[in-house]
Order: structure tokens, then C-alpha cells, then sequence
């Protein structure tokens, strides 16, 4: 007789083996001699050591199924049981083809949806540092952050650092409640949004505490040397001409960097310049950065969001004087 513990590597067991653990009783009756026993984010085996190990082969297989697809269904289970090479459930044509970046939560396949998002994901595999420049709703974000986690996935990079200027749009952080932490969270959002679509609460939660997963804002960068990182300036717009310099200058030893920002957008005050814009201008000939520029076309989402930037983009600038108001 012989007991093994199977760490289940982070992921919520009701994600894993449903929420009645129906897929855990599952494996139960395929393993009738074997004692298994769920507890926490460990799986406990008990029996025969040639059948333990056995199973733990197999469950192996069903974790790294479960990491490519986002979910684990009993007919994948049975799939993966009755096969004795190796078997991992056929890759999806899409995902083959390069079309699908990953499988985020409860499978969703995540991927480029636009011919722009499309050309940031080609040109990444080319260039170590990309600039994706587009209004709002254009997916420069949501696809920065899918090419960070399928690195991470992939071991690619051993962590994701996510920053953003931390400039107000148009409000006062300091009259927000709590600390530096709480008042910033708001602001940094997005980020969390996209990263809980691709990757499972559990582990979302333990990457956050150990490090593996950063955000941060800008100004935290300083100094620092990000090595074997997927490091993700959003908002660049918002950062001055020295901020952009410092975080483009944090890049290390195996490293990659994309920096997605909206020049329609920027909310520094009038006497800074965006250091977006001077970036566009001094280093768009250097070889080993790209720059891919989203438009009206890659909106995903609500058709009105196409419309209103559209609106925006042929409306006549107002004469000197009346950009506020009748100019009195």
C-alpha cells in the first residue's frame, strides 16, 4: 500500500471536479481499488503504488487539460483513460491555426478578433517590444494581456507585470477612501477584468500574493530591473516623456514588452507632453520595436462604441478661445 498527495497546483477543486464533485466521483468508480480523497487544494490517493502511480499519470494529463482548455468534462476524463500514449485531447483546429491565444475560464476561447489584434499577435512573435496605439474598445489591452498569460503558461516568462500611469482622469484620487492600495484598484481594473477571463479565481489569487502577477502603478517601476518578464504599460498616453523613458529602460534578460495607449485620450496637464507621442516619433525606426495602430474597425465592443469614435474623429476643432464653452 502506498498514499500519494497531488497538489492540484493552485485551481478551485469546484472548478476541477464540479461542484457536486461529480467528476471526482468519476474518478472514483474508474479507480475502484484506489481510496481518493479531496481536501483543500490537495488530492490525497491511498492504495496499490503501481495503481497510484498509474492515476497520477492520468491525472496529470487531466490537469494539463485543464490548464489548456479552462475546463475538464467527464467526457474528457473518459477520453484521456482510454488512451494509454501519452494522450492529450486533439488540439481545436483554431487553436493549430494560431487563432486562439488561449482557453480562459469555463473554456472560452480567447482570441485575436480584429485584423489589427490579429497583426499584434504576428508581429510578437517577431519583436520583443510592440506599441498598440487605438481609441477605445479596439482590444489593444484584452489582447496584451492574453499574449502575457499564454507566455506565462507556456513558461515563456516566469512572471506578468501590468502598469499604468497613475494620472486622474478627470477626478481626484486623494478623495477616495482607504489606502494607497484602494484608492488605486479602481483604476487598475481592467487589468483584473481581463486576467479573471483567462485565468482560474484560485489561481489568480495565489499568482497576485506570490508575485508571479504584478500591477502596479508606473511610478513603482523605477529602478527596477524586469528579467525573464511580460511586462505591459497601459494607458501609455497618460505618462510624461521621462515616465515612458524610465519604464521602456526597465526592460532585462529575456524580456518582453507591449505598451497600448489612446492619444485621443490623454489626460495630462496641458503643459506635459505625452511621452506616447514622442515615442511614436524617435522610435518608431528601431529595429526589434513595432507599432501596430488600431482603428474604428477593431471595435468589439457595442456597434455605437464604432459610431461614437467615428463622431469624434470629424468634428471640427473649435477657434482659439472656444474649446470650453462660447469662449466668454
Amino acid at each position: 500500500m502506498g498514499e500519494k498527495t497531488i497538489n492540484v497546483g493552485g485551481i478551485h477543486p469546484p472548478d476541477l471536479f464540479g461542484l457536486q464533485e461529480e467528476k471526482l466521483q468519476l474518478l472514483k468508480n474508474i479507480f475502484p481499488k484506489l481510496k481518493i480523497i479531496s481536501r483543500g487544494d490537495e488530492l490525497i490517493v491511498i492504495g496499490d503504488e503501481h495503481e497510484t502511480a498509474f492515476f497520477e499519470g492520468k491525472f496529470s494529463l487531466m490537469m494539463a487539460h485543464f490548464e489548456r482548455y479552462g475546463k475538464l468534462t467527464e467526457e474528457n476524463i473518459l477520453e484521456i483513460m482510454a488512451h494509454d500514449n501519452g494522450y492529450l485531447p486533439q488540439v481545436q483546429t483554431d487553436e493549430k491555426n494560431g487563432e486562439v491565444l488561449l482557453y480562459g475560464r469555463n473554456g472560452m476561447a480567447i482570441k485575436a478578433r480584429s485584423p489589427n489584434q490579429r497583426r499584434m499577435v504576428s508581429s510578437f512573435k517577431k519583436h520583443d517590444m510592440l506599441f498598440a496605439i487605438g481609441p477605445a474598445g479596439t482590444g489593444k489591452t484584452y489582447t496584451a494581456v492574453a499574449l502575457a498569460v499564454r507566455a506565462l503558461k507556456n513558461k515563456e516568462v516566469k512572471r506578468i507585470i501590468l502598469a499604468r500611469p497613475a494620472v486622474e482622469a478627470g477626478e481626484n484620487l486623494g478623495f477616495l477612501p482607504g489606502d494607497l492600495k484602494d484608492k488605486l484598484d479602481p483604476y487598475l481594473r481592467p487589468l483584473y477584468d481581463a486576467l479573471r477571463d483567462m485565468i482560474p479565481p484560485a489561481r489568480l489569487a495565489t499568482y497576485l500574493e506570490d508575485g508571479t502577477i504584478e500591477i502596479a502603478p508606473l511610478a513603482f517601476m523605477r529602478g527596477r530591473t524586469l528579467d525573464n518578464a511580460f511586462a505591459i504599460l497601459d494607458e501609455a498616453q497618460n505618462a510624461t516623456e521621462n515616465q515612458l523613458k524610465m519604464f521602456l529602460t526597465r526592460m532585462g534578460k529575456s524580456a518582453r514588452f507591449i505598451i497600448t495607449g489612446d492619444i485621443t485620450q490623454i489626460d495630462l496637464p496641458k503643459h506635459q507632453l505625452s511621452g506616447l507621442l514622442k515615442a511614436v516619433k524617435i522610435l518608431n525606426h528601431i529595429k526589434g520595436i513595432e507599432f501596430i495602430f488600431l482603428n474604428e474597425r477593431d471595435v468589439v465592443r457595442h456597434e455605437l462604441v464604432t459610431r461614437i469614435i467615428e463622431a469624434y474623429e470629424h468634428v471640427p476643432p473649435k477657434p482659439p478661445g472656444e474649446e470650453n464653452g462660447d469662449g466668454q
